[in-house]
C-alpha cells in the first residue's frame, strides 16, 4: 500500500491526538466521516497504526531520571545475543533496547527515582543480565527536546 496525502494527514492527526473521534477527525483532514473511518481502518489493518497509547508523564510518575547505558557483549554469537535480548526485556526499568552498530552492542534506556534507584536497578537486573562484558551508564540532565511523532 502506498500513502497518499490524505492518508499522511491522517497519520499526523493522529499521532498528535491519538483519541480524537473520527467525526472531528474528518473534519480536520477534509473527508467525509465514513471515508476518513475506512481510511483510518486501512491505515491499522497494514500496519501503519500500531496502537494507540497514553503517554505517561515519568517526572510525574516519580520517575524524573533518565539513564543511558551501553553495554558491551562478552560475544556476538547468537545465543549471547538471545539471552541478553529475553532478559533484558524482562526489567521493568528499562523503555527502550536497541541493538548498535559502533562501541557499544546495545544501548538502553532506563528509567529511575534518582541516582540511589538507579543503583538498585542496576545491582538487581543489570549487572546480572547474560553475557555483559562491560556497561556505561549515562544520566540525562535535562531532556531537550522529546517526541514520539513520526515525521509524515
Amino acid at each position: 500500500m502506498t500513502l497518499d496525502e490524505t492518508d499522511r494527514r491522517i497519520l499526523r492527526v493522529l499521532q498528535r491526538r491519538g483519541r480524537i473521534s473520527n467525526a472531528d477527525l474528518s473534519e480536520e483532514v477534509h473527508l467525509s466521516a465514513s471515508a476518513c473511518h475506512r481510511r483510518v481502518q486501512r491505515l491499522e489493518t497494514e500496519g501503519y497504526v500500531r496502537d494507540y497509547v497514553a503517554l505517561l508523564d515519568a517526572r510525574r510518575m516519580g520517575f524524573p531520571s533518565t539513564v543511558f547505558v551501553e553495554i558491551t557483549l562478552t560475544a556476538q554469537a547468537d545465543e549471547v545475543l538471545e539471552a541478553f535480548e529475553k532478559a533484558v526485556s524482562r526489567v521493568p526499568a528499562i523503555l527502550e533496547c536497541h541493538l548498535m552498530a559502533g562501541t557499544a552492542d546495545y544501548i538502553l534506556k532506563v528509567v529511575a527515582e534518582d541516582t540511589e534507584d538507579f543503583a538498585r536497578i542496576h545491582r538487581q537486573y543489570l549487572s546480572r543480565l547474560p553475557g555483559v562484558a562491560q556497561m556505561q551508564s549515562s544520566f540525562a540532565l535535562r531532556t531537550v527536546f522529546r517526541t514520539t511523532a513520526l515525521p509524515v
